[in-house]
């Protein structure tokens, strides 16, 4: 990728690239659709954290229910996480990187 490099004066203008920001549109953005775009935000995130909890899983190679009894979290717990019903947070999810990143020793620990 080509790194270009750009001086911008804020006292000129000019200097300034047009249509960074489209000011009209913002200017017509109601509460309503910035309401509308946070739950979509927040339904993005939680598909992501599904991937990652499956992902995670998957490369272990466990079942859901082998994985649950590995992590002691129950069935359902593992379940809602993988449909993007819940989000692992905390702890839970702090758990899901160290198995992502290293597996072998986050299951030695759990034994």
């Amino acid at each position: 990728m080509k790194t270009v490099r750009m001086t911008i004066d804020p006292m000129n203008p000019a200097s300034q690239t047009a249509g960074r920001i489209d000011e009209a549109r913002v200017d017509a953005t109601t509460e309503q659709d910035i309401a509308r775009h946070k739950t979509a935000d927040v339904a993005a995130s939680m598909q992501d954290a599904a991937k990652f909890a499956r992902r995670v899983r998957k490369r272990l190679q466990f079942s859901q229910a082998e994985f649950a009894e590995r992590i002691d979290v129950s069935l359902d717990t593992i379940r809602n996480w993988e449909q993007g019903k819940r989000s692992p947070t905390g702890a839970a999810k702090a758990l899901l990187k160290v198995l992502d990143k290293a597996p072998e020793a986050a299951l030695a620990a759990l034994q």
